[in-house]
């Protein structure tokens, strides 16, 4: 891919820009009415490139762990809705893939997860809190696909932290306490 200088995404402790985009042709989905669930926002470079297929597919592959912390996992990329429902199709992924299409890459602009000199969105990462709040950030570099350590990390943080309310399964696996050995 080409190169370019890397953008400036949004940090952790600000408010997420709230947006609309279709996920399929006619449905789209707002951020705001989403937040009833952590949200991970996943800005990739484009459907069909290998690396972000690894990626999603890692994703994909490790749902139930997102779901675990009641998150849900959200990909956008420029490409259109009829691109993603056969490419969500053929990799049979279990999330949405939302189209910044047009205006281009406008989403992704308001995250600073824009490559305007590429046309395409960076390889980013946000995970927003259900209060619309961006929790944790990452930028990845374009060619490299970042894992999926990072973004559980970030999970179990929010999950163990006294100060943001979450309410989430592994929150509550945590607060039980550990079963009593029996002997027999």
């Amino acid at each position: 891919m080409p190169s370019a200088a890397p953008s400036q995404i949004l940090a952790p402790g600000t408010p997420a820009p709230d947006f609309t985009l279709p996920y399929a042709p006619g449905k789209p989905m707002t951020l705001s009415r989403s937040l009833d669930k952590l949200i991970v926002l996943i800005f990739y470079p484009a459907d069909w490139s290998p690396v972000c297929g690894d990626q999603l597919g890692l994703y994909n592959e490790i749902l139930d762990e997102f779901q675990r912390y009641d998150a849900q996992l959200i990909g956008i990329s420029v490409d259109g809705v009829w691109c993603h429902a056969q490419y969500a199709k053929e990799r049979q992924f279990g999330f949405k893939l939302l189209a910044d299409f047009e205006p281009k890459g406008a989403v992704a602009r308001q995250f600073g997860a824009y490559r305007a000199a590429d046309g395409l969105c960076e390889r980013a990462i946000f995970v927003i809190d259900t209060k619309g709040i961006i929790r944790w950030s990452y930028l990845s570099p374009i060619d490299q696909n970042p894992g999926a350590d990072g973004i559980l990390a970030a999970l179990d943080d929010l999950a163990a932290s006294p100060k943001i309310s979450v309410s989430t399964t592994a929150q509550s696996q945590r607060a039980k306490p550990a079963p009593e050995a029996t002997h027999g």
